[in-house]
């Protein structure tokens, strides 16, 4: 039973990543208190580690319990991909980054959003208690694909990422549409964190 509900689990990433929809989508959580937008800080929260060297997400994780540096916010997803020897977001380095980024992310509309992500290297993100992409791995700056998420309400909902970043180069973007609409660039306007 377990091998048919990874194949079946497979077959959805692989429906998602192709373009396709669950009909549902995932269902997100608001933050419950809604946090007061008066406290909020514009951008996210990133703390950062710097190991010898990284090359999964399960080994960012282990550095999490070691060593995170605080550093200016993130003004949202909207890092493109740098030249070598460029720092990696808001860290110190060019290289060897590990990012740990938590805040909130407003929806503004209920319903069905598409929401697609792009990073060089490893990338997981969580919105609303549920884990929406994850890309491990070293790899050039590149998406899996969009993935369908419903939102119960307009509002505030928490995000945390976890990020790592190799060798070269380095990118960490986000596309969304909203119900019934495009797909763009996200707005950092949209981004906040508790200082």
């Amino acid at each position: 039973m377990r091998a048919v509900q990874r194949v079946l689990s497979a077959l959805a990433v692989i429906c998602l990543c192709a373009g396709g929809a669950v009909a549902e989508g995932l269902r997100l959580t608001p933050a419950d208190p809604q946090p007061d937008p008066a406290a909020l800080r514009g951008g996210l929260k990133v703390a950062y580690a710097y190991p010898p060297d990284v090359r999964q997400l399960a080994e960012a994780d282990k550095w999490n319990a070691y060593y995170r540096k605080a550093a200016p916010p993130l003004k949202g997803f909207d890092y493109p991909d740098t030249n070598p020897g460029d720092q990696v977001l808001t860290s110190d380095a060019a290289t060897h980054v590990i990012a740990y980024i938590d805040g909130y992310v407003r929806f503004d509309r209920a319903g069905l959003w598409r929401m697609e992500f792009h990073s060089n290297d490893g990338l997981a993100v969580t919105i609303g208690g549920v884990q929406v992409y994850e890309h491990d791995g070293r790899h050039s700056c590149q998406t899996l694909g969009w993935q369908e998420v419903s939102v119960p309400e307009p509002g505030w909902y928490a995000l945390e990422a976890r990020y790592f970043q190799r060798l070269n180069t380095a990118c960490l973007l986000m596309r969304w549409a909203e119900p019934g609409g495009d797909m763009g660039w996200t707005p950092n306007e949209v981004f906040a964190h508790s200082p």
